[in-house]
């Protein structure tokens, strides 16, 4: 079971109607009970492929506790809370930290500066019980919302855990298009959450969804 924290947002419902259509479970979580059970009933009634009961939603808490990887979608004003309250949830679980700390002003965006170096590493302090991976910070929301495209994009995946990157590296994978490759370590993770709010600016300029691809491997 994939359990996604903060899942209601673009990002989380795109991850997990892909990895749904993929064939696993997943499971919906918000701070609100209803917005989490409300955009699993929405997955499933907009894509029929996808069985009910291979969706469904609840609380973070809720999500927690009921999955086997758990993937981090708060926003970054809520990150570090959520994390020191699901802490014990997630003990000795595999926790998939994709958020990218952003600051929009005036039409801009910019990265925020994290003290612990990334949001994938404040969430590894945060959590020493549990394996955190960051990945899927730069893909395209409206194009995971769009399965009959494929992606044509790297996820970049980093984790001081090599079992768990190459887990992840997978998981990846199972997104049509989707090309995982390792990022090393976790303080690699702040260059891919900055790298972020860089695609938004080429994306606002371009009008596109421009995503990330390695050349030369």
């Amino acid at each position: 079971m994939l359990g996604f924290i903060g899942g209601t947002g673009p990002e989380g419902k795109g991850l997990a109607l892909r990895f749904a259509i993929s064939g696993l479970n997943v499971f919906i979580g918000s701070r609100e009970k209803q917005r989490g059970t409300e955009a699993a009933k929405e997955i499933c009634s907009q894509f029929t492929e996808i069985g009910s009961d291979m969706v469904v939603g609840g609380t973070n808490q809720e999500a927690a506790i009921a999955s086997d990887i758990a993937v981090i979608c708060t926003p970054y004003a809520g990150h570090k809370a959520t994390l020191e309250n699901l802490k014990h949830d997630l003990k000795g679980k595999i926790v998939v930290d994709v958020v990218a700390p952003l600051s929009f002003k005036k039409g801009s965006v910019s990265a925020i500066n994290v003290g612990e170096g990334s949001a994938a590493e404040q969430a590894q302090l945060l959590l020493p019980d549990s394996s955190v991976v960051g990945a899927f910070q730069n893909a395209s929301a409206e194009d995971l919302l769009v399965p009959s495209q494929d992606m044509e994009c790297d996820v970049i995946v980093c984790s001081n855990d090599q079992s768990s990157k190459e887990q992840i590296m997978l998981l990846g994978e199972r997104i049509p298009g989707v090309r995982s490759i390792d990022g090393g370590n976790l303080q690699n993770a702040k260059y891919v959450e900055q790298l972020t709010a860089l695609l938004i600016s080429i994306n606002k300029i371009y009008k596109a969804h421009s995503s990330i691809k390695i050349v030369g491997i």
